[in-house]
């Protein structure tokens, strides 16, 4: 089965880390996030992947020029303005040719769902459309989706008022889609498939929903991307990578950390719940908590971090505290 990756979006909420790079191209212990939501797709029999692109499509095609990622084949369709979802959608399928049934994914989700089991979902129950759904204690910030005992859609509500909600279950990112559902969206404007599509078919009642609960992280913020590095680091999801390879002083303490290629710890630095990319250089006596750091940050002698995120090619002077900060690059 082919799979569309939607990866479009300018990684607003998580800037400065993506003030020049995608988001899906962050690393999750080392790995960039593309190849995360790829893997898994392969493991589930997908053959090929078209990536809609709209942000630094360059980006991808520099990472990936032999055509593949996690050694699965790709094609690309750039937008040349902002389509929405639906859009997107749309865009993409018509540029690749689809006509058979594909899938859909949102890819700044990283998930452990069962890809093969919403495919045969989708089948047995003659779908025009099926979501993947996942249950959360807070659905406010998703959309929700309500459905009859056989899985049939009723509501499709996107982003209820806090406590508002008729379910906790929400749309998890994940759309088996049959080639009619590229004819439900118009052209020439922008089209959110959530807004509008999905709850166009809800009506119509040809939209489905397959409920789970497995691993499932939206990784929009820093805080969900820094969440999103310490579940590999402490065994939630199914896969751990080999770890960078780093230079840490024996004398420095690295908890619950990933720590970049070529990256320098100095001696008596603490490094707790961060994520350092690469090249970063951490001096004696500095203490890194709950923070990420871009490639090549500089950490001065003495310097504390706590809860900040900071952009690549950064000084920061010895001795300087910073809490809660964010630091554009340089």
């Amino acid at each position: 089965m082919f799979a569309v990756v939607l990866v479009g979006g300018f990684g607003t909420r998580l800037r400065p880390l993506t003030a020049h790079t995608p988001k899906q191209m962050l690393p999750i212990c080392g790995v960039p996030m593309i190849e995360w939501v790829v893997s898994h797709l392969r493991d589930h029999g997908v053959r090929e992947v078209g990536l809609a692109l709209g942000y630094r499509p360059d980006a991808f095609l520099n990472a990936y020029p032999e055509g593949q990622i996690a050694d699965v084949p790709y094609r690309i369709a750039v937008e040349a303005e902002a389509l929405g979802t639906a859009g997107a959608i749309r865009f993409a399928a018509q540029e690749m040719q689809l006509e058979d049934t594909f899938l859909v994914l949102n890819g700044d989700v990283l998930t452990d769902l069962d890809v093969s089991a919403l495919v045969e979902f989708h089948v047995q129950h003659e779908a025009e459309a099926t979501i993947a759904l996942q249950t959360v204690s807070d659905p406010s910030r998703f959309g929700v989706v309500t459905t009859t005992d056989s899985g049939q859609v009723e509501e499709f509500i996107e982003k209820p008022l806090l406590g508002k909600s008729p379910s906790n279950n929400i749309n998890a990112g994940t759309y088996v889609m049959n080639r009619s559902v590229v004819d439900r969206i118009p052209e020439g404007r922008p089209v959110s498939v959530e807004r509008e599509t999905f709850p166009e078919m809800a009506e119509a009642q040809t939209l489905y929903a397959m409920e789970s609960n497995t691993y499932w992280l939206d990784t929009g913020t820093p805080e969900q991307f820094l969440e999103a590095n310490l579940d590999v680091l402490q065994g939630r999801r199914k896969n751990k990578p080999a770890m960078p390879v780093a230079s840490i002083h024996t004398t420095s303490k690295v908890e619950d950390s990933v720590i970049g290629t070529a990256s320098h710890i100095d001696a008596e630095a603490t490094v707790k719940q961060s994520v350092l990319f690469n090249d970063c250089h951490i001096c004696r006596g500095a203490t890194i908590i709950d923070s990420v750091l871009a490639d090549e940050v500089y950490v001065g002698e003495g310097t504390r971090l706590e809860g900040c995120v900071i952009g690549s090619n950064q000084r920061i002077e010895a001795g300087v505290t910073l809490i809660g900060q964010t630091e554009p690059e340089s």
